[in-house]
């Protein structure tokens, strides 16, 4: 399987609680709701050709008990097209503290979680979709495990919250696949990593 992470984020980087106000206040989160509003005709079919064609999910805990109880619960987004593949497909979530998730087609991930994800690799075909899930995200990519991502950029600086990459982290080069920008100005890009990016070297260095 091809590993591919979707992530929808401001243009600040942050990616906390953009479907709804009540969604996530951790930190005392206030803005809720961002994203929606922005979302237009391209950016949408985008999003639902991107979960359609998925062959399995891949969640960190808090983004699962959010998609669990929204496209999981709720008549008339499990009936949406991403309900539907949400619901119709094989649901994997990495957790500790999950012991009996509801949602049916869920398999808790624990243990040696980078050997589960590999084999999971391994032995489908298909794309493995993470949506949301910004520190599992981050996990993978610093276990060399992400093979593409997806990212949705919308034209807002949201101003507070979590962000997908904190102030310090591994460093990660990505090579641009695609690029393209809807009506209302969302910038969707596709990307793949490409190992540790390169660095000038002032021509005063001694040690090149």
């Amino acid at each position: 399987m091809r590993l591919t992470t979707t992530t929808n984020v401001s243009l600040d980087g942050v990616m906390q609680g953009l479907g709804g106000s009540d969604e996530d206040r951790r930190g005392g989160f206030e803005r809720g709701g961002w994203a929606l509003p922005l979302v237009d005709t391209e950016a949408g079919d985008h999003i639902n050709e991107i979960y359609g064609g998925a062959a399995a999910f891949l969640f960190g805990r808090r983004t699962y008990e959010i998609f669990a109880g929204s496209w999981g619960a709720i008549p008339e987004m499990s009936t949406s097209p991403i309900g539907a593949a949400l619901n119709s497909r094989p649901k994997y979530v990495v957790s500790t503290s999950l012991t009996d998730p509801q949602w049916a087609g869920t398999t808790v991930l624990t243990g040696d979680v980078a050997a589960a994800v590999r084999d999971l690799k391994a032995r489908q075909d298909g794309d493995l979709l993470v949506p949301g899930s910004g520190v599992l995200v981050r996990w993978l990519l610093a276990n060399d495990l992400v093979d593409q991502l997806d990212l949705l950029t919308y034209p807002v600086v949201v101003g507070q919250g979590t962000r997908l990459f904190p102030d310090a982290g591994p460093d990660i080069a990505l090579e641009l696949v695609s690029s393209q920008t809807t009506s209302g100005g969302i910038t969707i890009q596709t990307y793949r990593p490409a190992g540790r990016p390169q660095y000038a070297v002032s021509p005063a260095d001694p040690n090149p």
